[in-house]
């Protein structure tokens, strides 16, 4: 993994220029100012037409616990991604780059997924989006399966909507249930470049009702 230390003050604009490059931006904890940049050797990536979905998932988004929303609590979305966690006990949002994701947001290049239990947001994740890539940033679940139903109803979303490639940065074991793999930096980056040159919607029209959902995820299963 590269890493470089921040020099120069970063704006949503340096920060877009970095994502079509590959890389992103991390702090060692929320009290730290420093910013470094990452380059993983080896990318998690997420392949759209290889997707699968646990049996145990598909019931619980038959039985539609939360309702699933669309950028209606980016900031919220963002501050549940920052919270400890079992396993996570120090996050690398800080001030800056907390900022800096609530500017693309409002510029329209990062985007969140909402589980909500009525008026309580339970879970979700939020992400940048550039061309035809779609890069995802954190996730955090305060109930059960949560962030698994968010994610699988991005899914959805980026494949209606002609998404190319969707980055998850790392690979872990919970991204690897849905079809996640590793790839070399050079053919994520042959990637990468023909997808931010590609066209695609984050809003396609059908998508975002478990029964959308589950109907494509059958196509890809």
């Amino acid at each position: 993994m590269a890493r470089g230390r921040q020099r120069f003050e970063i704006t949503p604009a340096v920060l877009l220029k970095a994502y079509a490059c590959g890389i992103f931006p991390m702090a060692e904890a929320v009290d730290d100012l420093r910013i470094f940049w990452v380059d993983p050797t080896e990318r998690g990536v997420l392949p759209l037409d290889a997707l699968h979905m646990p049996r145990s998932l598909r019931k619980a988004i038959r039985r539609q616990p939360y309702d699933i929303r669309v950028d209606t609590a980016f900031a919220a979305v963002v501050d549940g991604c920052a919270e400890p966690a079992p396993g996570r006990q120090q996050t690398w949002i800080n001030a800056q780059i907390r900022s800096l994701y609530l500017s693309l947001f409002r510029e329209g290049f990062a985007h969140s997924v909402e589980a909500w239990e009525g008026d309580r947001l339970v879970g979700g994740l939020y992400g940048v989006s550039l061309g035809a890539a779609f890069f995802g940033e954190s996730m955090f679940s305060r109930r059960t399966d949560a962030s698994k139903i968010a994610l699988a109803f991005l899914c959805e979303r980026l494949m209606r909507g002609g998404y190319q490639l969707l980055d998850t940065q790392f690979l872990t074991s919970h991204l690897a249930r849905f079809g996640a793999i590793e790839i070399h930096r050079d053919e994520y980056q042959a990637l990468l470049a023909e997808a931010v040159e590609a066209d695609a919607t984050f809003y396609p029209s059908g998508a975002g009702t478990s029964e959308s959902v589950l109907q494509l995820f059958s196509q890809t299963s």
